[in-house]
């Protein structure tokens, strides 16, 4: 049981990356400010990029050593065109959490396979843990920033929000630990789900914010981001 307790400790500290993602954005002041505007769009953009990292070196690759090229298809297409739905609910409702749906759509499932990790005896869970934990930092960040940006909902409950979606962590690695592990196929098929619903959000939410008129930094972040993904995956691999 004592790999349970670090699936359940480190999920838990992955997680809290999001309201301290959340914290760093309600704090930071930038003069002047045109370098202000660059940093955000910078870290939209790192996000975009972190997120197409979870997308093409974890979620992906893990899940096409599980299922058929035909189901992985299928489950990347039903991930994306049911993201297209929610945000078409979100929008009727006039409610901004697209960067919020493309956080949780990338720590649930990445927890999942961080707990069936620990369960199989994989090496590179704590390492996994990290490069979650590295991801949700910029997430949190830009998910704060629109919530804020869009609604009336006060600093501290936004953050203690953030801080309630942590606890989803262990809980979904519990779930991968006790019961994916063993069902492989079903994780697999969850981890292309989600894959399809990220890049949806990518190119319909995140990628047209992080472009900012006459400026070429902020694109720089996603290809930062995209590295962070890498560097993580060949010390998961390593692991």
């Amino acid at each position: 049981m004592e790999s349970l307790h670090f699936v359940i400790i480190s999920s838990l500290l992955a997680g809290l990356s999001m309201p301290l993602g959340g914290i760093i954005a309600s704090v930071e002041r930038i003069q002047p400010n045109w370098l202000e505007q660059e940093f955000r769009h910078g870290i939209i953009a790192f996000g975009g990029g972190a997120l197409l990292s979870a997308v093409a070196l974890v979620l992906v690759p893990e899940s096409l050593d599980h299922v058929g090229m035909s189901m992985a298809a299928s489950m990347l297409i039903l991930g994306g065109v049911a993201f297209a739905f929610m945000d078409y609910f979100l929008a009727k409702k006039q409610t901004p959490a697209g960067q919020l749906l493309a956080m949780l759509s990338d720590f649930i499932p990445e927890a999942m396979a961080l707990g069936a990790a620990f369960a199989t005896g994989n090496g590179g869970g704590l390492l996994l843990a990290a490069l979650i934990a590295l991801q949700n930092l910029p997430e949190g960040f830009n998910a704060y920033r629109e919530i804020k940006s869009n609604s009336h909902v006060s600093s501290i409950k936004l953050i203690l929000g953030f801080a309630a979606l942590a606890l989803l962590g262990p809980l979904a690695g519990s779930a991968g630990y006790f019961w994916l592990a063993q069902q492989q196929h079903l994780l697999a098929a969850i981890m292309m789900f989600a894959a399809g619903g990220i890049l949806y959000s990518v190119f319909e939410d995140i990628a047209p914010q992080a472009r900012l008129e006459n400026h070429w930094s902020p694109p720089l972040g996603a290809v930062l981001g995209f590295t962070l993904g890498v560097v993580g995956h060949y010390l998961t691999s390593a692991g």
